[in-house]
């Protein structure tokens, strides 16, 4: 035999030899996992299935990323259901950092306590508005103090130098991540969804007045808003959803015009009469007119809450969001609300019992 024919056997032995610690390490391998799952089969994670979420933790990683919410205590259920839609839908690093009244805070810990959601509670004080808002009996007991608290956000936030806002009738399909990336030009210190975008403007308000444009929020019959030089077909936004640069919010006092225009409208009434329900809308308007930049409109799907929303959206279309918004009359816990089976998907049970969502199944005796 010559010594290439003994190197070719010696080879062909090798592989051989190879070959069969291969294969023993795969059954050995097969037999680990038939140990470790016997029954787990490869699947989509849904929201509340705990025992498996606990199991299997995303680790979260990066930067923080801010997320501001308002929960007035009548409507937690719809804050922990938006947050738990933001923590299930990406592997960020999210701490919400949440608004609510003192009297609500003790309710909201319980409440908190059943999820793993990083947050920081932020009690507000209803006195920051004094002076700001109309002493018209009937105009106060309409206000909401929380709707303000985006107002106040770099004092919410002094360390953060970008930010998320989110109103609390809202629900996240896709990863916050993308929404926190939102390019803002330079100088500019908040981006919005305008209310002309291509996915929203068919879900305007009817009977309202013109809900998409400036004429539609302020009384341009007023000096003060004449002298301002705004073209009353401007555009308008909707400020449930906002990205914030908090280093040019400060810089350019933001706060401070926003609560000087509020100052003025308490005594000059400066909000159109036909203003449906946002009165925190108006005065962002004026602060920032064509001085603001824009949010990917599938980042804010809106006008579920108003009436007929069901047949201005296709399903494919709401499955295709990345933001639904809630925003109208018609909230997702209660009985008449269009995709609540969205909402209820990422709802998280009342463990004290109080909030219970409202079903056309479930009538009053």
């Amino acid at each position: 035999m010559t010594v290439r024919r003994v190197n070719v056997l010696i080879l062909v032995l090798l592989a051989i030899a190879f070959l069969i610690i291969v294969h023993r390490n795969l059954l050995n391998l097969n037999d680990f996992l038939k140990q470790e799952n016997p029954d787990k089969v490869p699947g989509m994670i849904l929201p509340f299935e705990t025992d498996f979420l606990f199991n299997h933790k995303v680790i979260r990683t990066g930067d923080e990323i801010p997320v501001l919410i308002t929960a007035p205590e009548e409507r937690l259920g719809a804050a922990l259901a938006a947050m738990n839609s933001i923590y299930c839908n990406s592997k960020a690093n999210i701490v919400f950092n949440i608004v609510t009244l003192n009297e609500s805070v003790g309710y909201l810990r319980t409440w908190l306590s059943k999820t793993e959601m990083k947050h920081k509670i932020i009690v507000f004080d209803p006195k920051i508005l004094a002076g700001k808002i109309s002493d018209d009996p009937q105009k106060v007991e309409a206000v909401k103090p929380l709707t303000f608290a985006r107002f106040y956000m770099p004092l919410f936030l002094p360390d953060a130098e970008k930010a998320i806002y989110l109103d609390d009738d809202i629900i996240v399909q896709g990863d916050i991540q993308e929404l926190f990336d939102t390019n803002l030009r330079l100088g500019q210190a908040a981006a919005f969804s305008e209310d002309c975008d291509s996915a929203s403007s068919k879900g305007i308000v009817r009977g309202a007045g013109n809900q998409n444009s400036y004429i539609g929020f302020l009384d341009f019959k007023k000096e003060a808003i004449k002298k301002l030089g705004m073209r009353a077909n401007t555009c308008s936004f909707n400020p449930g959803v906002i990205v914030a640069n908090l280093t040019e919010w400060k810089q350019q006092n933001i706060t401070s015009q926003l609560e000087f225009w509020m100052e003025r409208n308490a005594k000059e009434d400066l909000y159109s009469k036909t203003l449906a329900d946002s009165i925190t809308t108006p005065p962002l308007l004026i602060v920032f007119y064509k001085h603001h930049s824009s949010i990917d409109p599938m980042w804010h799907v809106r006008h579920l809450g108003a009436t007929g929303a069901g047949n201005r959206y296709s399903p494919q279309f709401v499955r295709a969001a990345k933001l639904l918004h809630w925003n109208g009359h018609y909230k997702p816990w209660g009985r008449t609300s269009s995709f609540s089976d969205i909402w209820d998907r990422w709802y998280i049970p009342d463990p004290t019992g109080k909030f219970h969502p409202i079903r056309r199944h479930a009538e009053d005796n």
